[in-house]
């Protein structure tokens, strides 16, 4: 239940003065339904308001004069504005008024009338003016004009001045809150108060307040942080209170790991004996399994199962997609099958007597493994014993969607996988509430993917190389840049790529798009895979985890539309199989500064993991590795990038406050209880795990 010290913040937009019908709707879209959204809106500027004689007036800054009122000049049509010259010893200056504000200007300011102005100067061809001054007093009000002011986001119909008034009311609505944060951590930040960290937000003396750098920003992004840490925590905690079958390894994974062609790297080892300690240990496993392309996780998670299947329970592995879901089956099918493991593929296409016989196998427990899609949580499929869980690239299903799987079996484990290298700074914001596991070697004998840089006006010499290579049987991607699914002169400038390369190379050439449904990208997708097709034009709807090992050669065009992350992930593409691979690089010159330094890590280390601290280090805050779809918490205050120092520190203190305290029963415990109320991480909380 929520303190009620937080019972203030709760209240609807509509509780703060003014905030009536007609102003709520717009305020709610600029901060949100409740008084805490308003209270949280950060300005994003600061003015000062700079005293000044007329003569003195700059154009395009905001200042403030004393003048006389000398004269209103009526419109002579309604389009006009409504002209008010003012003056003082050194110059002149009209103020200009569109709208039916006459009358009432002449009553207010009438000539003759002392007045402060504030607002910004124009100097016009007309001469000196300003457009809607900001404010219009008399002398003795002239307190009424701040000398700094904060600038607050605004929408057409409610002006950054009105959201200010309303975020500065929503302050003094603001209680003050019992302190959450641990005190020898708070000496030695030298954080202020939350609401004197609240204070200094809205108050700002000059852009360095501004900074997310500055002490009450940190104070404040720490709050937030810690708000989401502790959720995780108490998540965390409360899974593993919860019981479930205890697996030990068994002779099967051995055995299939002997049988295997290949040697598993010291990386395998790690993440499988990580799995295994949380199988044997009596409580849920929540881990995250993560690793590059091509790195192994798939027969990590087969050696999993095996165990699974030595206890005498059945494991399903899901994919978002059927040709993802039909790779997987290859991969894992093989190996157990031969070892007397009965394993199903489920997927959307099945019908009628073979669907029906899969279920049986499945709920009588014949059928050990199931891979699959979505087809696997419908309601008619049951599990005889399901244990464990492994969901492939787990951020492209939704919470209900992987809770429904785990739901038919009891308290089941659960693997995810992620082809998606994280920081490690941001992991514990994505992935705090899992155990991680990292697989950040590459399987012995894969061959480096060969990548270069190559200037667009070069293009006719990389169709010619492509054309030699497909007569030579080899097969290619090429990538075209989509920024966006509504931009249709990025989809056409694809078509007729494919078109052109089918004149240059031949009919071999495939296309998939984002507008295209699954089931067509599908099988355009399957034709590249069976090497039906030579070379696959593609916008970036080409699938994480696709494996086409014929594929040696990626061609990325306008490569430097691309985020470093993303451009890692396409190359992983190719560079599956024990031929040797390349990736160009196409870039239209000249290139930016940043882009030139994307371009260049590529060239130099084929590192996922590297790769990605150093795009977050290129990108900075805002959208980091382009991993808002991939579920990287939205903060209010907090940027994973500028405060990453706060987020191990946040994670720390969580995990220690909820086994000293798991209850929430202390002092501190109470006031971590107001925190994380105020936040309410719970509502979002469940990004990562289904369970």
């Amino acid at each position: 239940m929520r303190p009620e010290i937080l019972f203030s913040l709760f209240a609807p937009v509509t509780t703060l003065k003014g905030v009536g019908p007609r102003v709520a709707p717009l305020l709610e879209r600029v901060a949100g339904p409740k008084v805490r959204d308003v209270l949280w809106l950060k300005p994003h500027s600061v003015v000062r308001r700079t005293p000044a004689v007329l003569s003195a007036a700059r154009d395009g800054e905001i200042m403030t004069f004393e003048v006389t009122v000398q004269d209103h000049q009526k419109p002579r049509v309604h389009t006009q504005p409504w002209r008010m010259q003012v003056a003082d010893e050194t110059g002149l200056m009209m103020l200009i008024f569109f709208g039916r504000f006459g009358e009432g200007l002449v009553q207010r300011h009438p000539v003759g009338a002392r007045r402060i102005v504030s607002g910004k100067v124009d100097e016009s061809k007309f001469g000196r003016q300003m457009v809607h001054p900001d404010y219009i007093v008399a002398p003795d009000k002239r307190d009424e004009i701040p000398e700094l002011e904060a600038v607050y986001p605004a929408t057409e119909g409610l002006p950054a001045r009105s959201v200010r008034t309303f975020v500065l009311e929503a302050l003094e609505k603001a209680p003050d809150m019992p302190e959450w944060q641990d005190r020898a951590w708070l000496d030695r930040e030298r954080f202020p108060s939350w609401r004197e960290a609240l204070h200094a937000l809205h108050h700002p003396e000059g852009e360095a307040d501004l900074s997310p750098l500055s002490v009450h920003r940190r104070r404040l992004a720490y709050d937030e942080l810690l708000a989401h840490q502790l959720a995780m925590a108490q998540r965390k905690a409360a899974r593993r209170r919860e019981p479930a079958a205890r697996i030990g390894a068994g002779d099967l994974a051995g055995r299939l790991k002997a049988a295997l062609p290949f040697a598993f790297t010291g990386a395998q080892e790690r993440s499988l004996a990580e799995i295994r300690g949380d199988l044997g240990s009596g409580e849920r496993m929540s881990r995250l399994v993560q690793g590059d392309v091509g790195s192994g996780k798939t027969v990590v998670a087969m050696c999993a199962m095996a165990d699974v299947v030595d206890s005498g329970g059945q494991s399903a592995l899901m994919a978002p997609t059927e040709i993802l879901a039909r790779q997987h089956y290859e991969t894992i099918s093989g190996p157990l099958q031969a070892h007397g493991v009965g394993v199903v593929l489920l997927t959307g296409r099945d019908k009628g007597a073979a669907r029906a016989e899969k279920l049986r196998a499945l709920a009588s427990g014949h059928a050990k493994v199931a891979v699959g899609t979505h087809a696997l949580f419908q309601d008619d499929v049951a599990f005889d014993s399901l244990r464990l869980v492994v969901i492939d690239e787990q951020h492209r299903f939704g919470v209900a969607e992987r809770q429904r799987l785990q739901a038919k079996g009891e308290a089941t484990h659960l693997i995810a996988m992620s082809a998606t290298p994280i920081p490690r700074t941001l992991e514990l914001t994505m992935y705090g509430d899992l155990d991680v596991s990292r697989i950040d070697e590459k399987p012995p004998g894969r061959t480096p993917v060969a990548t270069r840089a190559v200037p667009m006006p070069r293009l006719d010499e990389i169709v010619g190389r492509l054309r030699d290579a497909v007569r030579g049987g080899a097969q290619a991607f090429w990538i075209c840049p989509l920024v966006s699914e509504s931009e249709v002169s990025d989809l056409a400038a694809a078509e007729m790529r494919a078109i052109a390369l089918r004149k240059a190379i031949g009919p071999g050439v495939g296309l998939v798009h984002g507008r295209m449904t699954g089931a067509e990208k599908d099988a355009v997708m399957a034709n590249f895979a069976d090497n039906k097709l030579s070379v696959l034009v593609a916008t970036t709807v080409v699938e994480v985890g696709v494996n086409v090992p014929n594929a040696t050669i990626m061609v990325i065009e306008q490569a430097e539309r691309f985020g470093l992350a993303q451009l890692h992930q396409l190359r992983g593409r190719v560079g599956r199989g024990r031929r040797e691979s390349s990736c160009v690089l196409l870039y239209d010159p000249p290139l930016t500064e940043a882009a030139e330094q994307r371009l260049d890590i590529l060239r130099r280390t084929d590192d996922g993991f590297a790769i990605a601290e150093k795009d977050l280090e290129l990108r900075g805050g805002g959208d980091a590795l382009g991993l808002r779809q991939s579920g990287l918490p939205d903060y209010v205050f907090a940027d994973p990038f500028v405060h990453r120092d706060l987020i191990a520190a946040a994670g720390d203190d969580a995990r220690l406050a909820i086994q000293r305290d798991p209850d929430l029963a202390t002092p501190r415990g109470q006031a971590l209880n107001v925190l994380s109320e105020l936040f309410d991480w719970k509502a979002g909380l469940a990004l990562r795990d289904a369970g």
